[in-house]
Formats: C-alpha cells, sequence, structure tokens
C-alpha cells in the first residue's frame, strides 16, 4: 500500500489527515454491514412467510393411479400405462381384470396401456384416444415420429410365459394370437382435472376434463422449461407436470 506525503505540511498534519480518511472509511464499511445485515433479515422474514404460506395450501389426497402413466378418456374410460419396466410390470399383473384391453406397440420399449372398461363397450373414440396415448408415451416422441404401430389384445393373449429357449425380462410380456392395430397419431395435451391432478393425454380427452389445459407438441425445450410455461397456463406443480409429459422435448402452442 502506497501513501503520497503532502510535503508543504508536517508529519503530524499527514498523520491526521489519514487518521480522518481512515475514520470515513471505517464509517462506510460499519455502514454496508449494517444495510447487509438489515437486507438478510428482511430475506429470512421473507423466506419465512412464504413457507407459513405453503404450508398452509392444504395437500390434495392423490388417487392410486397417479403413480402411473393415465388419462381419463372423452367417454370417462380409465386408461392406465406403464412409466417404465417396474410399472409395466405392475400394470398387467395387478391391474389388468379380463374384461380390459391392453395395448402395446411394435417398438421395443414401449410401454403398456390397458383400457379399464369395467366390463362395458369402449367405444370408438375411447380405443382411438388409447391407441394415441400409446405412440405418444412410447420412444416414437423422442425419435420424433408421428406415428407407431399400436395393437390392442385380449388379457388372456398375454403372458409371462416365454417360449422355449427364450427369456422375458422385467416388464416384458408374450403376447399370443389375433392382435388388432389402429391407426393412430402422437397426440398430446396437459391439463389440471377439477381436483387439481395434473392429467396428461390425447387432446380431445384433456380438453373434455380440464378446464385449462395446453396442447403440447414434440420440439426443443426442454421438459424444465416447458413445465414452467405450462404451470403459468394451469398451474400445479412442476415436478408433477414433468412427471406427466412424454420423454423428451417439447413445443406448446399457443
Amino acid at each position: 500500500m502506497k501513501i503520497t506525503l503532502d510535503v508543504t505540511k508536517s508529519l503530524e498534519k499527514n498523520a491526521e489527515h489519514y487518521y480522518e480518511l481512515s475514520k470515513k472509511a471505517k464509517r462506510k464499511i460499519d455502514s454496508v454491514k449494517r444495510i447487509i445485515a438489515e437486507t438478510e433479515q428482511k430475506l429470512e422474514k421473507l423466506d419465512a412467510h412464504e413457507q407459513k404460506k405453503q404450508e398452509k395450501v392444504p395437500q390434495r389426497k392423490r388417487q392410486w393411479y397417479e403413480k402411473f402413466r393415465w388419462f381419463i378418456t372423452s367417454d370417462g374410460f380409465l386408461v392406465l400405462g406403464g412409466r417404465d419396466a417396474t410399472t409395466n410390470e405392475i400394470v398387467i399383473k395387478k391391474h389388468m381384470d379380463d374384461k380390459d384391453l391392453v395395448f402395446h406397440t411394435d417398438m421395443a420399449g414401449s410401454p403398456f396401456f390397458v383400457l379399464k372398461t369395467e366390463g362395458k363397450e369402449p367405444t370408438a373414440a375411447s380405443l382411438q384416444e388409447c391407441a394415441d396415448a400409446t405412440c405418444t408415451f412410447s420412444r416414437a416422441w423422442k425419435l420424433n415420429m408421428g406415428a407407431q404401430s399400436v395393437f390392442y389384445v385380449h388379457p388372456d393373449q398375454i403372458s409371462k410365459q416365454a417360449n422355449p429357449g427364450e427369456y422375458l425380462t422385467k416388464g416384458a410380456f408374450m403376447i399370443r394370437g389375433k392382435t388388432n392395430y389402429i391407426d393412430n397419431n402422437v397426440n398430446c395435451a396437459i391439463g389440471a382435472a377439477e381436483d387439481g391432478a395434473i392429467m396428461c393425454g390425447p387432446v380431445e380427452a384433456i380438453k373434455t376434463h380440464c378446464a385449462k389445459a395446453v396442447v403440447v407438441r414434440q420440439g426443443q425445450l426442454k421438459p424444465s422449461d416447458a413445465a414452467k410455461k405450462i404451470q403459468k397456463r394451469i398451474g400445479g406443480m412442476i415436478d408433477d407436470i414433468i412427471r406427466a409429459l412424454p420423454s423428451g422435448n417439447f413445443e406448446l402452442a399457443q
């Protein structure tokens, strides 16, 4: 550190000058420290206030099927889909009933979707929506494909017993007998249902059951960025939105 002395003044005067400067500098430092401390206190109070606000928001009771991919068709049928090998296994083994229909694609790594009929005859609209969802949540989305070979079968055509010399991995099943193919398209929207649940599926289904909905297409937006934009339009939690969306990147319709 260099100190410049005024040769026209005595050493005592020079020392007094720098002493006064040091006192001013100290007062400035003390003032800055005080402002920082006051700001930190205000931020802590704001954080505490926000925390209390969040604690007051009642937690919505989640339905059992929300652990899977799911939506309600425009005609009121529940549809369940696997998220991965484990949930594929659970959907088929635990939630497939005799009168249901099971949808799948010819592409490896695709999810199984189960149309829960409750013994009723499914409508053509529900069959189409389930086929579109099976395509949308398959690898077709990431590969930017517009359609996929989607078929449905009956529960008695599905087995965990492999052919001789073959082995079935977790989440995989043997399908035997006639497969019923349905023309389909990547078709996706996301919305908030009346109870606040975030539902993602074919546009027709989502718009039927959600007052606020966003049509989603394949694009360049990362899931987190897309979810933030979607949240501004439909509400909900960011994590719930990301979890509901297909795997890949997005573009949002206006």
